[in-house]
């Protein structure tokens, strides 16, 4: 079944690739992916995002710095703690971001119009409950894999699960992890 699906799901893939390509020419894929990270965490200080980016702390900190200086990030002295760094996106990075999507959406609409309604409703029916047990992280908290909530929490995320046990910083989860998610609510791409 995962080899049928990792076949099927070239095409999918492959328009996330293209729309990726075409708007985000400016930026390479650790920093697109350092950017959806800031989008989902905002405010998040560097040694988190190296965490969530799997970067050493100095690689995410030269990267960031290539961020601020094409515009894509705002850092500022952490609320808490001065000597902290808070990331931000800039407006520029939020423009960026959703010509990705819209990119993607009009890629996805073309391929979807050819479908029958029978397929498509099959298609999200199928994906929906995808993302649902991916969101509950049984195959992928184990495996390192970071699954975003749409609050931008992750499961499993073992520095908010540090923060949260020792009354800092707000709960890791949002919703309790046996809380199915609502399936009109749309699913967190972290791929872009």
């Amino acid at each position: 079944m995962s080899a049928a699906l990792d076949e099927a799901a070239g095409t999918l893939l492959a328009v996330w690739e293209a729309a990726r390509e075409q708007t985000t020419s400016r930026l390479s894929g650790a920093q697109l992916r350092a950017v959806m990270v800031v989008e989902q965490y905002d405010g998040i200080n560097l040694r988190r995002l190296a965490t969530l980016t799997d970067m050493l702390l100095s690689s995410a900190s030269r990267l960031c710095d290539r961020l601020v200086a094409a515009g894509m990030l705002e850092r500022e002295p952490g609320r808490h703690d001065r000597r902290e760094i808070s990331l931000h996106l800039t407006p520029e990075a939020n423009r960026l971001l959703a010509e990705l999507r819209a990119d993607r959406r009009r890629r996805l609409t073309r391929i979807l119009r050819a479908m029958s309604p029978e397929g498509q409703a099959a298609l999200v029916r199928g994906m929906r409950e995808f993302d649902k047990v991916g969101r509950r992280g049984e195959a992928t908290v184990a495996e390192g894999w970071p699954v975003l909530q749409p609050s931008g929490e992750r499961i499993g995320d073992p520095l908010a699960d540090l923060a949260a046990s020792s009354g800092a910083g707000r709960p890791a989860v949002s919703r309790r992890r046996d809380e199915p998610v609502p399936l009109d609510e749309p699913p967190v791409v972290r791929t872009a």
